[in-house]
């Protein structure tokens, strides 16, 4: 943890600090005005980060008169008017540095008018010297200015390059996040498609028979025809969710054909207006297009599958007469520019915890869920050579981001 003195003294005060004792010290003047002037000069400086830059500038060339003053336009003591120089040329770039140079000209060429009223010209030996003093000021405040712009640009630098790294380290944590659920969902597709066709065999037999019961079974035996149709209906529970296996596991043949995006995104929200139910059915959606995204390669029947599948999701997390959003853009994304669409609920969120596994199969939190829907759209996001993400807060709502190559 940083210390709390180093929120009020930076470490090259302490420069100024031994810089100014030894001008305390070792100086010709002894003077009490001179020496309390040299403590201030030195407090200003220190405190400058918490008076202002402009204060402290003004305060600086103030307190150098009363130290150059005994002296006049000898005074070796003309060297503290280097201070406001320096932090002028820092902090306010070339323009400070030629400025606060010549502030700090005029205030020791001032000191010749404290030469003798009828004798106010310099010796001729002496001439060259304040001529010189005078370039000082100059050449400090136009290389410190030029130091701290080199600083600032090399600070640029990193800082930019700072912030392309930690792009980079985000576009390759979703890219390592991509591959594991592509390799979790490549080895459950396997294992569905095998056990599906096992299952399927058994089945088939389970309902002949059931069907074969219901026939011979007298009409009297209610019980063994309620039975019966039980059994029958059951299977056919299964087959469809067998069905929804396959689905998932079966590689597709994609036709894809250039689309116009937010036509096949009004296809997909009439579809879901048609089908909705229950709490759902008062959830209202409302359509933010860009109208810049260009068309998309996709096949679209499948495409409008995933949207219908998340604004399902959306309106089953939203309270009743919510809002889902639909919104598109053009994204730059690490693949180049890229169809985004977003579907936006205001709901109960996702537990930070279950993201990672939200795309897995047979993963999920409702009742009566299977799990199969999100990994079925991801794994067709994925097919179109697209992306998915998500981002969600709890109590706040969710965000599904779907992003898809465009049509060249």
């Amino acid at each position: 943890m940083t210390p709390a003195w180093r929120r009020y003294v930076r470490p090259q005060d302490f420069v100024w600090l031994l810089f100014f004792s030894a001008l305390a010290i070792f100086g010709p003047e002894r003077a009490p005005v001179v020496l309390i002037s040299l403590v201030a000069l030195g407090v200003v400086h220190a405190l400058e980060p918490h008076i202002g830059s402009i204060a402290a500038l003004v305060l600086e060339l103030a307190l150098c008169y009363p130290i150059i003053y005994p002296g006049g336009i000898s005074s070796s003591y003309f060297i503290v008017l280097v201070l406001p120089v320096i932090s002028a040329s820092t902090n306010f770039g070339l323009l400070g540095a030629a400025l606060s140079a010549l502030a700090a000209c005029a205030v020791y060429l001032s000191m010749i008018l404290l030469l003798p009223f009828r004798n106010q010209y310099l010796p001729g030996e002496e001439r060259p010297e304040v001529v010189l003093r005078a370039l000082f000021f100059l050449v400090v405040g136009f290389l410190t200015a030029q130091l701290a712009q080199a600083s600032r640009n090399e600070a640029r630098k990193s800082q930019a390059a700072a912030e392309k790294l930690a792009e980079a380290n985000r576009h390759l944590e979703e890219a390592e996040a991509q591959v594991r659920r592509t390799d979790r969902l490549a080895a459950l597709g396997q294992l569905t498609a095998g056990l599906a066709h096992e299952l399927r065999n058994p089945l088939g037999t389970m309902k002949t028979s059931a069907e074969l019961l219901a026939r011979k079974v007298s009409s009297d035996n209610e019980i063994a025809r309620e039975m019966a149709e039980y059994i029958q209906q059951e299977v056919d529970r299964i087959n469809s969710l067998i069905t929804r296996f396959l689905d998932f596991a079966r590689p597709r043949n994609l036709r894809l054909e250039k689309t116009d995006l937010h036509a096949m995104l009004d296809h997909a929200i009439e579809l879901f207006d048609r089908e909705k139910s229950g709490a759902a059915a008062s959830v209202t959606v409302f359509k933010n297009y860009s109208p810049d995204v260009p068309p998309v390669r996709v096949e679209a029947e499948l495409m409008a599958h995933v949207i219908t599948n998340l604004l399902s999701n959306a309106a089953q997390a939203s309270a009743p007469g919510a809002v889902v959003t639909v919104k598109t853009r053009l994204a730059n994304t690490a693949d180049g520019h890229m169809a985004e669409i977003a579907v936006i609920d205001r709901g109960s969120g996702i537990d930070p915890k279950q993201l990672e596994s939200i795309f897995n199969p047979f993963f999920t939190t409702k009742a009566e869920g299977v799990g199969l829907g999100l990994a079925i759209v991801s794994k067709i996001v994925d097919e179109h050579g697209g992306q998915i993400n998500v981002e969600s807060t709890v109590g706040e709502g969710t965000v599904f981001r779907v992003y898809l190559p465009v049509a060249e």
